[in-house]
């Protein structure tokens, strides 16, 4: 064998090695097709289980949320825990009104809440709700006291003279509520952790 055929053997070897490195386009297609895929489905488990952004369409947690402030809710929270008084949270609306609403939790179940004088006083203490930003708490429909539930809580929004809240529609169940409203990440200047 002479210099030439070996040099010519060589030169299609290299060319049939490069030809198997390089993925064929069907197969660059599909794995860009698989990892859309994936990219997908991750995201939307993240989103029905772990975290989920809400857009928040009304005023009834001003100041502490204000109009079309964007949060992000905890969704697997509830798995491990009991929602407690003073947290924040996502929940599917009792009215059917709208999709979901935002309140704050007030008191759970086997708690007796009382409207005084335009404060909130639950098991007969008067609470203290620097986040209503000293706003009466007037009652709506439902009568005083109120017991709530077991497995229920009584929400209301901070923004007390402006909020359907479980003074219209009493207590609702713990399987209502969708996740904790835990970080406010829109408008930029607001940004940070919600109380």
């Amino acid at each position: 064998m002479d210099a030439e055929t070996v040099a010519a053997e060589n030169v299609d070897t290299e060319r049939a090695a490069a030809q198997e490195r390089r993925p064929s386009f069907v197969r660059w297609l599909a794995e860009l097709v698989l990892m859309v895929a994936l990219a997908f489905v991750l995201a939307s488990g993240i989103r029905t289980f772990v975290v989920q952004p809400y857009v928040i369409p009304s005023g009834s947690m001003i100041p502490t949320i204000e109009l079309w402030d964007r949060v992000v809710a905890n969704k697997f929270i509830y798995f491990f825990t009991d929602p407690k008084p003073g947290e924040v949270v996502v929940l599917d609306d009792p009215t059917g009104a709208v999709d979901t609403l935002i309140k704050r939790v007030v008191a759970v179940g086997g708690q007796t809440i009382d409207l005084v004088d335009g404060a909130v006083v639950v098991d007969g203490v008067v609470l203290d709700e620097p986040y209503t930003y000293g706003k009466p708490t007037y009652p709506q429909t439902v009568d005083f006291p109120y017991e709530v539930p077991a497995d229920h809580v009584w929400l209301m929004g901070d923004n007390r003279t402006d909020s359907q809240d479980s003074r219209y529609f009493g207590a609702v169940p713990e399987e209502m509520i969708r996740g904790r409203a835990i970080f406010r990440f829109w408008p930029a200047d607001r940004i940070g952790a919600l109380d």
